[in-house]
Order: structure tokens, then C-alpha cells, then sequence
């Protein structure tokens, strides 16, 4: 009980009130419509989204909505709306419709498409699907919309380079192959691609763990679902090594910007183990499909990829209302509180829109700072058993195989000096292709930070001021040179760093390494390397 009374009374108001809806954004489809007639395809989508929505309404679409004209439709929670605007350069045409949800009562579903054509260019399709309840977490797996499939048969759908494809794609020749690797590595590639491999023992060389059928028809317009045979994945190891390949009868969603020289963590790797059984088969369904649409939502931007019904509709009105001013008052009245009623609505999907990135950067924040929390853990934990190693006569020295490329570099650093040496942003973009020639003269001066030069910095005793780190490479205070750099949500300044001699200025014979000491992580933050740092004292 709440020492104060009216606290107590506000409670008690507030578990009276109906409780309030709240839209959540599901996923979003945008692409360009195939077809040698633009007119054509256009038109074939508009009907093909229009039979759907026919089977949801629970009545008959008035003639105007198979004539794509405006219209509305109320049916007693299944709503339908259509709006198009033609001008001399564009046409575009946007349909809305609602549909309850037949298990959880107060629970809408809402779809909204828009086919847009423009002078001398392809149609564009986009379609965005929204759940609105009075549920304080909506619990649902997220499944494409029907009309998707319907579309990408009768039309063809594609984003960017890519076609769209109504059943998953099998690899089964070099070309295929061929095809797939350079769509992984195709930094333009907006959709994320699902490979679902085939165990090595299986009989049936098409039939991973898990359906692809039933995912690509589930992730249809979000994801691309790729089927690997085992003789394939063999040389997916051999191009892009077995922490960045998925074999075995594995599952592995490879998001857009893929790179082997990158680290392979953003990208799922499922393993077959977890597909033994049914539980695991179905949690590992469950995760592709809720991936594929986060990510269409986070990698398609409303007005620039995809349009809203609600900002259509306000532009088809205000065209409306400066093409009705001879109209009577009441006439233009009701045109203004038609687009008064619109914009609400635009400000509402908008206001739904920053509530959902709102708590995204909530979640995204609480994510950081228990990575924070596990890294210090980790840290202190590597000094602990690091400790334990020399007091039984062991060694701590840093043996592993180099990197062949720079790209290479930063995946090399996390991957052997995790919990001794980290990178800061700027130091990881310097690193991807510098002009600096000597990489492995680099890497021996992290492995001195990590060794020597942080149990100076834990343990004291002498100085590494002026410390010769190997022939003609010493370690020194930055002096005019330091600099203030932030990493991790703090500030900090570089005042050490890793220099070679012969005072010369060539990016590509001048070494320099900028950090500083972490206390809390108990760890050195490399600012930026490899090259020396224009600043003020330069």
C-alpha cells in the first residue's frame, strides 16, 4: 500500500478506464513490380490485393473499389478504404482494410497497400501489415500476408536486383552456387537471405530440417529462402570459412552487408543440434520469421520506400479541397473535416511510429548496458585466469593464426585479445583498408599492449614512458597530441600511444597506435590506428 491516499485513488481511476489501444507495426513489403506493360501489372496487383481483401470483408467491395476509384466500405470491424490520385506525372492508388482476429477478441488486424505509377518508370508495390489491442505485449509470429504470394505469381515482385520467388530456391548447379555467393556479398542486397542446409546423411537432397515451403511462403516479400545441399555448403566453408558457412543440416540468416571479414555474429546461425526435435524445428521457424520482419521494418523507411494510406488520403483531400473552392460552405466543410479526420490519422500512425523506435532505443539500451556489464565480467575473468596460468608456470603469450588482409584485422583483435585489447569505432573503421603497409608490425604492437603494457597499467612498478616495444618502435605520452574520443557512452582520452621513428609523415611507412587504460573494464581502448592523427598540434 502507497503511504499517500491519492496515490492510491489515481490507481483506483486508472484500473476503471477502458484500456487503451495500441498499434504495433507487424511488417513492411516494398518492391517493383515486373512485366513489360506497367500499366498491366499495375492494375493485375490492384486486383489481386482487391479478391483478397474481398474474402475478409465479410460482404461485397462496392463497384467503385473494382473500378480503383475511391471508396468506403463499413462492415462492422472489417473496414475497407480506397483512395487514388492521378495527376499528369503519377498515379497512385492505396487500399486499407481491417480484419478482428478470430481467436483474440479486441485484437485487429489492418493491411494497407499502395501500387504507384510514375512517368517513364516501374510500378512500385508496398504494403505494411498492423495489429491494434489492448494487449500490453502482442505475442504473435509474424507470417507475410496472403496477397504477397498472389502478387509475386500472377505479377512478379522484386527488391532491388533480386526477384522475388514464390517457393524457395534450391542450389543445385555451379551457376546457383555462383548466384548465391554473390548475393551474399552484394552490399546492396536489402533483404535478409534464409539458408536452410541438408545433413550430410540425409536421403533426401531437397528436404531440410525444417519446411522451406511453409517459410518462404511465410517470409515471402521479407526474406530470401535458400536451400543448400550438403556438397554446396562444402564450398561455402572453403570461400568463406566455417565460422561465416552454416552446414550440417544448420539454418543461417545472412542479413544485407554481409562480409567474411566482418564478424559473423549479427548473422543466425541455428545448428542442427536445436532441430533434433519438433520444439526446436518450430522455435527455429518461429525466430526466421520474426527476424525477416523486424528487419523489413528497420530496413524500409515510410515516404521513401513504402507510402501509408493515411499520408495518401490527406494529399488526395487537400488536392480535392483546392479544387472545391467555388463549392458551398458545407461542401467545403465537410471536405475539411474529412481531411481534419485524415490527418489525425496520419498523426496517430506517426506517433505509433516514434512509440516503436522509442522503445526499441528503450530495449537497445538496456542490451548495451548488459553487454557492458558481461564484457567487465569477462574482463575480470580473463585477468583472473590469466593470473592463475603464470602462478602455475604457464604462459599467456597471444599465438594464433595472422590475418592475411586488413579487413581481416579487427576480427583477428577480437577474436585473441578479447578482455586485454579493444577497438573503438574509429580505430575499427582506420583499420578496413589503410595505407599503412605493415599489418603485422601492428598486431605485434596490440600484442605488447596486451602482455606488457597492461599489467604495467594493473600491477605499477617502473615505467613504460619511452618503452622500447621492438627495434625502432617505442611507447610514449601523447603529449600535444592526445586527444578526447568516446566509446562505449563515456569519454575518454587517448594520452598514450605506439609510434615508430625516422620523424616521417608516409601514411604508408608511419605507424601510429592512440589509447588509453580502461579501469572499469580493466583493458586498453585503442582509439585509432594504424595511421598518425592530424590534430591541432600537427
Amino acid at each position: 500500500m502507497n503511504d499517500n491516499p491519492m496515490w492510491d485513488k489515481l490507481q483506483s481511476l486508472r484500473s476503471a478506464m477502458p484500456r487503451s489501444v495500441k498499434e504495433t507495426e507487424v511488417l513492411r513489403v516494398a518492391g517493383i513490380l515486373l512485366g513489360n506493360d506497367p500499366q498491366k501489372s499495375a492494375g493485375d496487383a490492384r486486383q489481386e490485393v482487391l479478391r483478397w481483401v474481398q474474402r475478409r470483408c465479410g460482404g461485397r467491395l462496392p463497384p467503385k473499389a473494382w473500378g480503383f476509384e475511391d471508396f468506403d466500405y463499413l462492415a462492422g470491424g472489417r473496414n475497407s478504404a480506397g483512395v487514388r490520385i492521378q495527376t499528369e506525372d503519377s498515379d497512385i492508388w492505396a487500399i486499407r482494410a481491417d480484419d478482428p482476429d478470430k481467436s483474440v477478441a479486441g485484437r485487429i488486424w489492418t493491411t494497407e497497400v499502395v501500387v504507384g505509377l510514375g512517368k517513364e518508370e516501374p510500378p512500385r508495390f508496398s504494403a505494411r501489415l498492423i495489429v491494434s489491442s489492448t494487449e500490453d505485449q502482442v505475442n504473435i509470429v509474424p507470417h507475410s500476408p496472403g496477397f504477397i504470394q498472389q502478387v509475386v505469381e500472377k505479377v512478379g515482385l522484386a527488391r532491388g536486383r533480386y526477384p522475388v520467388t514464390a517457393h524457395p530456391r534450391i542450389i543445385q548447379s555451379e551457376a546457383d552456387y555462383m548466384e548465391l555467393t554473390e548475393g551474399l556479398l552484394d552490399k546492396n542486397r536489402q533483404l535478409p537471405i534464409l539458408a536452410l542446409t541438408i545433413a550430410d546423411d540425409s536421403t533426401n537432397t531437397e528436404m531440410p530440417a525444417i519446411d522451406a515451403y511453409a517459410l518462404n511462403r511465410a517470409t515471402i516479400g521479407l526474406a530470401h529462402v535458400v536451400v543448400v545441399p550438403s556438397e554446396f555448403t562444402w564450398r561455402l566453408t572453403q570461400d568463406f570459412g566455417r565460422r561465416h558457412s552454416v552446414f550440417g543440416g544448420a539454418v543461417r540468416a545472412y542479413l544485407p552487408g554481409f562480409s567474411p571479414d566482418e564478424p559473423p555474429y549479427p548473422h543466425r546461425l541455428i545448428v542442427a543440434d536445436r532441430l533434433s526435435d519438433e520444439n526446436g524445428r518450430e522455435q527455429c521457424v518461429r525466430l526466421m520469421r520474426t527476424l525477416a520482419a523486424n528487419e523489413s521494418i528497420h530496413r524500409t523507411q515510410i515516404n521513401r520506400n513504402i507510402l501509408t494510406f493515411a499520408s495518401v488520403r490527406n494529399t488526395s483531400l487537400r488536392l480535392q479541397q483546392e479544387q472545391m473552392s467555388d463549392a458551398s460552405e458545407t461542401e467545403q466543410l465537410s471536405m475539411a473535416k474529412s481531411r481534419i479526420d485524415a490527418l489525425e490519422r496520419e498523426l496517430d500512425e506517426s506517433k505509433g511510429e516514434m512509440d516503436y523506435f522509442d522503445a526499441e532505443h528503450k530495449s537497445a539500451i538496456e542490451r548495451a548496458e548488459a553487454a557492458e556489464d558481461q564484457a567487465r565480467s569477462y574482463g575480470y575473468r580473463i585477468h583472473s585466469l590469466t593470473a592463475q596460468l603464470k602462478e602455475q608456470g604457464g604462459t599467456s603469450s597471444i599465438e594464433s593464426d595472422l590475418p592475411e588482409t586488413w579487413p581481416q584485422f579487427t576480427m583477428w583483435v577480437d577474436e585473441n585479445l578479447s578482455g586485454l585489447v579493444v577497438l573503438a569505432p574509429r580505430a575499427r573503421k582506420n583499420s578496413k583498408n589503410p595505407q599503412f603497409e605493415n599489418m603485422g608490425l601492428t598486431i605485434r604492437c596490440l600484442k605488447w599492449l596486451a602482455e606488457t603494457g597492461r599489467s604495467h597499467f594493473l600491477q605499477g612498478g617502473g615505467s613504460i614512458r619511452e618503452a622500447e616495444v621492438e627495434a625502432g618502435i617505442r611507447n610514449a605520452h601523447c603529449g600535444g597530441d592526445q586527444f578526447e574520443f568516446d566509446w562505449q557512452g563515456n569519454r575518454y582520452t587517448a594520452d598514450w600511444h605506439i609510434k615508430n621513428g625516422g620523424n616521417t609523415r608516409d601514411p604508408s611507412r608511419c605507424l601510429r597506435i592512440y589509447y588509453c587504460w580502461d579501469d572499469a573494464s580493466q583493458q586498453i581502448v585503442v582509439a585509432d590506428l594504424p595511421a598518425h592523427r592530424r590534430t591541432g598540434a600537427t
